[in-house]
């Protein structure tokens, strides 16, 4: 493979707060400084790639292109688990073989998929993030071997995961329930079953009354659950995995 195009890597990880993003952050300053770095999302459902999976595309869909995506949501962390690397329409992915890149590939126009041979000699069997992938992510950076092995995108782990996921997502410091379901074009006219509730749509927070819940395309393009200056997650008893949906028409 000839030497990638990348202008930035975006870092995404289930860490949260605490010590491991700035660990991680740091080996790829010192491995590949001139590559400009961004800190996309640290506080994904822990141990949830099938979760996951389904923000990424979203996130990166307003991201500018040749960025590589560092992902670590890895609870199979030390395990037999592959590190894969992919090319996704102008963008690359690196990270475990868990299901965390199926969507993304599944959507692009065009993509190709990688086993990575390469490992460091000496890595912490507990912190791929720090001592495999954020120096593989700097190899591939500055055009050095990986060891490559190209897989077809249907051996992926997730490769039969469902286009959409009926399913919260991640739930934001204000509450809301991001899920993995893509709004529909005009969604209007469409209601979201929750339990023994069925929420309206509303364009945005002022439509509707104060401690009122509700269902929004939110600027991911994503189905969102709210409550208008409330949390959605408790007064509904949300969480992440918890599932939501599917949107039925309001004359079905």
């Amino acid at each position: 493979m000839s030497r990638a195009s990348i202008d930035r890597i975006a870092v995404v990880t289930d860490f949260g707060d605490g010590i491991y993003v700035g660990q991680m952050r740091a080996r790829l300053q010192v491995l590949a400084p001139a590559v400009a770095q961004i800190d996309l999302v640290q506080d994904l459902p822990p141990f949830r790639p099938d979760l996951a999976a389904y923000l990424l595309p979203a996130l990166a869909g307003d991201m500018p292109e040749r960025t590589l995506y560092l992902c670590v949501v890895d609870p199979g962390v030390g395990g037999q688990r592959d590190a894969l690397l992919a090319r996704v329409d102008d963008d690359w992915l690196l990270g475990p073989d868990n299901g965390l890149f199926a969507p993304m590939v599944a959507r692009s126009r065009s993509a190709r998929v990688w086993r990575i041979g390469w490992r460091p000699p000496t890595p912490s069997a507990s912190f791929h993030g720090r001592d495999w992938f954020a120096p593989a992510a700097a190899r591939l950076c500055r055009g050095e071997g990986l060891g490559l092995a190209e897989v077809a995108p249907s051996q992926m782990v997730g490769a039969d995961w469902p286009a959409d996921l009926e399913r919260v997502v991640y739930v934001d410091r204000f509450g809301n329930c991001l899920s993995g379901i893509r709004a529909p074009d005009s969604p209007h006219g469409y209601r979201l079953p929750l339990g023994a509730h069925l929420l309206r749509f509303a364009r945005t927070f002022c439509e509707v009354a104060q401690g009122e819940a509700f269902w929004y395309e939110n600027a991911l393009g994503l189905v969102e659950v709210a409550v208008n200056q409330g949390r959605a997650d408790a007064s509904l008893g949300l969480a992440p995995g918890e599932r939501i949906g599917p949107l039925v028409p309001e004359d079905g």
